[in-house]
């Protein structure tokens, strides 16, 4: 029974760090002697070809871990900035006001995350992105934002370009 739940586990860890989004480490700049870390992902936009955001956050060491005394749980500060990397093919997005998420990972054990959603702003005809914490106690103010218009590119959409409101 035990193999079977440690099977099951694996499973489920998988599935979960699967679904949290199309991440690459792109390059990391150690910022201190106790071996803290800035880290740079690629951020592919699984439903917009042709953008890419790369997100900067920091990884706390083990030195500052002991230091600090707070084992489980990396600062929410986070930087991001997206780009056009080739021809832009809008698929199914949500051109609700609040958006999607496109990318999520976790920050603490359980209580906090970082977060990467899509919005698209009709009235300008661009894709806003916004990376920010999300945490379950008090909350977060600490985010970063970036902007693609599309009037300036050659833009592709799957399914027609939303009806204007």
């Amino acid at each position: 029974m035990n193999r079977l739940a440690a099977l099951a586990l694996t499973a489920a860890l998988a599935v979960t760090l699967t679904a949290c989004g199309d991440s690459r480490e792109v390059g990391s700049v150690g910022v201190d002697w106790t071996g803290n870390d800035i880290s740079i992902d690629a951020v592919a936009d699984p439903e917009v070809a042709g953008v890419t955001c790369h997100l900067a956050y920091f990884n706390r060491s083990f030195i500052d871990r002991l230091q600090q005394g707070n084992w489980f749980e990396d600062p929410s500060y986070s930087a991001l900035d997206c780009s056009v990397t080739g021809p832009i093919t809008i698929g199914d997005i949500n051109t609700r006001p609040g958006g999607e998420e496109i990318f999520k990972e976790g920050r603490s054990l359980i209580w906090k995350s970082l977060r990467v959603s899509r919005i698209y702003d009709q009235a300008n005809n661009s894709l806003i992105y916004l990376a920010h914490a999300r945490e379950i106690q008090q909350g977060s103010g600490k985010m970063s934002l970036s902007v693609i218009p599309l009037n300036t590119e050659q833009v592709t959409w799957s399914n027609g370009a939303p009806v204007a409101r």
